[in-house]
């Protein structure tokens, strides 16, 4: 049986886009140590060091005009999935992916998952979040194309707490929080997105949404887990209310100049928002869909900072 399943990944083609990037480069060698063909779609300028270095680790490398709808196209055909880890603003997550979507089903691929990774948007109205209404937007769009589509939802990026994420605050030993303490939050590593998503490229059953966490926290359990990771006793700084965070943000947004940064301080702060709501809290997880998956805890993410 396992000779079959691993026959059969062997015949399947995955076209990825985004692989320069950190999650996709990872999800490419995933999809390659699962014996899968991955073709990967990158742009003429692409950095040439992260190209070669996907090209000798077994991917196939598909230079494409992402606006010439022919050539895109053929680099599709023959694809049993199209994965996207694209990152960027609007241009990128609803235009280039829009692009890509219409070549996935000129070409006849049955499948799409788009670049979501995140925490659930659709519970959030729009507006509400700048970077998650790309992502509600393209929504729209796909679920109006005649192609199965799966996005796979993990929460925050657990990576981000070493300290790219203001929340674990390593030199006063203290966990950060607005709101209520006792709100559970999702967390998954880089590494274990990359795994789930290849294992969801190569499966052809999966439904419209997955939902995954590595683990589930709320800042107490945030606050042991900086303990144990560190060895050192951390404790909580309750910064205010949501109130004063919308307040923040806001004050944040009207001081920062208008620039094409994915990530300025107060997208991250506008994450870190809901997130403390609990609105976006993912439920029901979907963790044991791919047993072979070992979850890493946000206290083994700590401890390797």
């Amino acid at each position: 049986m396992e000779n079959n399943t691993t026959s059969a990944i062997q015949t399947q083609t995955i076209v990825l886009a985004g692989a320069t990037g950190d999650l996709g480069g990872r999800i490419a060698r995933s999809l390659l140590e699962k014996g899968a063909t991955v073709k990967v779609l990158v742009r003429p300028d692409s950095d040439a060091g992260k190209v070669n270095a996907l090209h000798n680790a077994g991917a196939s490398i598909c230079a494409v005009d992402f606006h010439n709808a022919a050539e895109l196209t053929k680099a599709c055909e023959g694809a049993s999935c199209v994965v996207s880890a694209l990152s960027g603003l609007h241009y990128v997550i609803v235009g280039i992916q829009t692009l890509l979507l219409n070549a996935a089903v000129a070409a006849g691929v049955p499948r799409f998952i788009p670049s979501d990774f995140a925490i659930d948007f659709t519970k959030l109205s729009f507006g509400n979040n700048r970077n998650l209404d790309f992502r509600k937007e393209f929504g729209e769009r796909l679920d109006n194309a005649p192609i199965a589509a799966t996005s796979i939802l993990c929460g925050m990026f657990a990576d981000l707490l070493t300290g790219q994420a203001p929340i674990v605050l390593f030199p006063i030993k203290r966990v950060m929080y607005y709101g209520n303490p006792d709100q559970l939050m999702d967390f998954t590593t880089i590494q274990n997105t990359a795994d789930y998503t290849a294992a969801a490229a190569l499966d052809p059953t999966t439904p419209r949404y997955l939902r995954i966490a590595g683990d589930v926290l709320n800042v107490h359990g945030l606050k042991e887990a900086a303990t144990k990771a560190t060895g050192e006793e951390f404790g909580l700084f309750k910064v205010g209310g949501l109130g004063l965070l919308n307040t923040i943000i806001k004050i944040t947004k009207a001081l920062t100049p208008t620039s094409n940064e994915v990530f300025p301080a107060w997208q991250g702060m506008q994450y870190m928002r809901d997130m403390f709501t609990g609105l976006p809290k993912l439920e029901p997880l979907d963790n044991d869909r791919y047993p072979e998956i070992k979850w890493t805890t946000v206290a083994e993410v700590l401890a390797k900072r």
